[in-house]
């Protein structure tokens, strides 16, 4: 059983930066591609950051390409997103998983809202 636990979320003013952390459980995480997603109000939800197993590959929706970067431990089991230079449209619950989606490791994600 996996459980995917993600912190960090917070309200943050234009231009700002945010550090969101996802705590992995289990022994298979080191082994599979993670990613980032994000859902704002009335949209579907987006994969908007992935990372490979090795940590070598990583890819970028071109929304936020130049201002994320993504980054995992795998010896600690976690994924992190480094936002910077956050924008209003930026605001949405942010939450990991493996790529692609596993439909049942889905968590309560971490909500970010950019709001001066």
């Amino acid at each position: 059983q996996v459980q995917l636990v993600e912190s960090g979320g917070g309200l943050v003013q234009p231009g700002g930066s945010l550090r969101l952390s996802c705590a992995a459980s289990g022994s298979i995480f080191s082994i599979y591609t993670m990613g980032w997603y994000r859902q704002a109000p009335g949209k579907q939800r987006e994969l908007v950051a992935r990372i490979s197993s090795d940590g070598r590959t990583k890819y970028y929706a071109d929304s936020v390409k130049g201002r994320f970067t993504i980054s995992r431990d795998n010896a600690k089991n976690t994924v992190l997103l480094q936002m910077n230079s956050l924008k209003p449209e930026d605001t949405a619950v942010y939450f990991c998983n493996f790529v692609p989606a596993v439909r049942d490791y889905w968590g309560q994600g971490t909500q970010v809202t950019v709001s001066s």
